[in-house]
């Protein structure tokens, strides 16, 4: 990218977006928080995503994901993703990974420079939470966003001091019985959480799918554009 990345060098400097064009960052979940930080990232210059997400685009998506709309519904996110960076960016190359991480295929976390986990499944953010931390690979993991309004209290801080946040109880109780002594750096909300206790789906594999939380763009959106920016840092500071 030439001029598109102007307002970008005028900020970082030509060395600096240099750099970012030739790093990549994973991205680990393309829903309400990861496409936010997916976009960010590829407008900011990152070279290569890695896209990681087994999901399709649903109606329920369209009011929080920025890559869904009545065109991408039905359509993998990670695919749905990647057509839309391409409209802005086609020198980003985007590798797509329409999966669930798992023990086979979570080693690709060291083809990354940073790593984003916008996981929902505690097993699997604590999964990529090792395998980050065991190859020296940079991450930061958000945690509970849904079922909250004021996108002011996503606060980037360190697993063991969250609250408020029934998710982070979730995962500091599983990374203790794993133990995990280091620090996690994540992104919260201290917003208390409104209570979602209504039925969706009463054939729901999941109590995810059953009892889906409440959510509006404000608060995963902003936890998206935080983690890229994070991404970018941490990256550059190197």
């Amino acid at each position: 990218m030439g001029e598109e990345l102007e307002r970008v060098k005028l900020l970082l400097g030509e060395e600096a977006v240099a750099r970012l064009k030739n790093s990549t960052v994973l991205v680990a979940g393309v829903g309400g928080v990861g496409s936010y930080a997916a976009e960010a990232l590829a407008r900011t210059g990152i070279g290569h995503l890695i896209l990681v997400d087994k999901d399709t685009v649903a109606l329920s998506n369209l009011n929080r994901q920025i890559m869904a709309d009545h065109n991408t519904v039905d359509v993998p996110k990670v695919t749905a993703m990647h057509e839309r960076i391409k409209s802005f960016n086609t020198e980003c190359e985007v590798t797509e990974v329409q999966a669930f991480l798992n023990a086979e295929n979570i080693g690709m976390v060291r083809n990354a420079d940073f790593v984003v986990d916008a996981i929902d499944t505690v097993t699997s953010k604590l999964d990529l939470i090792e395998a980050c931390h065991d190859n020296g690979i940079p991450f930061v993991s958000s945690l509970g966003m849904g079922n909250r309004l004021d996108s002011s209290m996503v606060t980037y801080t360190d697993l063991w001091k969250t609250q408020m946040d029934p998710l982070a109880k979730s995962v500091r109780q599983m990374a203790r019985k794993r133990g995990i002594r280091y620090p996690v750096p994540v992104l919260f909300s201290s917003e208390q959480p409104r209570t979602q206790n209504r039925i969706i789906d009463p054939e729901g594999e999941t109590r995810k799918d059953r009892i889906p939380p409440a959510s509006v763009i404000f608060v995963p959106a902003a936890a998206g554009l935080l983690a890229a920016s994070i991404a970018v840092r941490t990256i550059l500071e190197k």
